[in-house]
């Protein structure tokens, strides 16, 4: 088991500065899913965790200990890259055995090990074959087997499946959410830009971007509560609804106005000093359903529809040159091409943020927080 804490971690290169003074607290046995654009620094930030970048400020502690001087082979810590990395000269169970073979530990520990982990992975009856006659997910698979049997205290996962196609990635994760059950007590850390791999994968998701901590939380906390219109963009796919409008009364329920004219209550509490101010109105696609009533949030004509079978999505010229609103319906849904479509959301669906992006729920609990 392993706790980590990272205190204004920071990471440059010469005058390029990778990562901003990161905070962190990992809790022993969570599994932490860092996302984030490309070159956000979620690949960099595993790396100086693994002791393989070298932490130009900042502290990093595993289990209370200072580790920033401590090489990656003392850390407690295996990780398994992007790449498989395999000898492929090796059968699968010299390829798990190499480390412990090369640290001189006792033979019939290595043996134990190693069948240890293979049957957690499910290649017991794969050990003696060579990595070139097994699938590319049989072999991310000896990749992690390799690091199980160090028993490490801390597991890192570097885009693991990326290499992978797309069946091969859904029965990957799978494995890896099966192997997490079968090691409740160790800690993992897992980077993609996979958003499926985080919503199903992670306890907690680290959204970064220009190598700063925009929000840690549940998955379902960042889908439902984003902290601001960055995260809110970011997670969820298709990706949210966003538009700008007016508050025409502040309070504990927000009323404002938006696209040519319409209106909508929002229950989120906003100060009075916004009243009349622009801000930004947010709703997800699935979120959106065809209107029954008089009352709508938006109209307009369909442009294009992708029919994906249980579901379509489709998009909406509401007006806004060529931004399209885009709406995730169900598939049986008659929706043609070039019609009109009155569409609307739940009030709790719906979302608001501030002139600076800020979630104004975010704010309200800071305030109370304060």
């Amino acid at each position: 088991m392993a706790d980590l804490t990272l205190r204004q971690v920071k990471k440059s290169y010469g005058n390029v500065h990778v990562l901003h003074g990161i905070d962190l607290d990992i809790q022993s046995g969570e599994f932490i899913v860092f996302v984030g654009p490309s070159g956000c620094g979620k690949s960099t930030l595993l790396r100086t965790i693994a002791g393989l970048e070298e932490i130009t400020s900042g502290e990093l502690k595993i289990d209370g200990q200072v580790v920033n001087d401590v090489p990656p082979s003392k850390r407690g810590i295996a990780m398994v890259f992007q790449s498989y990395a395999l000898y492929p000269h090796m059968s699968v169970y010299d390829n798990m055995a190499f480390g412990m073979k090369i640290a001189r530990e006792d033979k019939a520990e290595i043996d134990r090990r190693v069948k240890q982990a293979a049957e957690i992975l499910q290649l017991t009856k794969y050990l003696d074959r060579l990595p070139r006659a097994m699938s590319g997910g049989q072999r991310q698979r000896v990749a992690i087997g390799r690091a199980i049997v160090r028993n490490p205290k801390v597991f890192l996962f570097d885009e693991p499946l990326s290499n992978l196609d797309a069946a091969l990635r859904v029965a990957t994760r799978i494995e890896i959410a099966k192997l997490k059950e079968s090691m409740p007590e160790t800690t993992m850390i897992y980077v993609t830009h996979d958003q499926v791999e985080a919503m199903t994968l992670a306890d907690r998701i680290v959204v970064l971007k220009d190598g700063h901590v925009e929000q840690v939380g549940t998955p379902m906390d960042l889908y439902k509560k984003p902290g601001n219109l960055f995260v809110a963009q970011f997670i969820g796919s298709p990706a949210m609804n966003v538009l700008p409008a007016t508050v025409d009364k502040a309070g504990p329920s927000t009323a404002v106005s938006f696209n040519g004219g319409h209106k909508a209550t929002v229950p989120i509490a906003t100060p009075a000093s916004v009243k009349g101010e622009t801000v930004s109105f947010g709703v997800r696609p699935e979120d959106l359903f065809l209107a029954t009533g008089k009352a709508c949030l938006f109209e307009g004509k369909v442009d294009y529809i992708e029919q994906l079978g249980e579901v379509q999505l489709v998009y909406v010229d509401i007006g806004r040159g060529d931004q399209p609103l885009t709406a995730k319906l169900p598939g049986n849904v008659e929706v043609k091409r070039g019609t009109t479509v009155r569409l609307d959301a739940d009030a709790a669906d719906l979302h608001l943020f501030d002139k600076d992006g800020r979630s104004f729920l975010h704010r309200d609990q800071a305030a109370e927080a304060a």
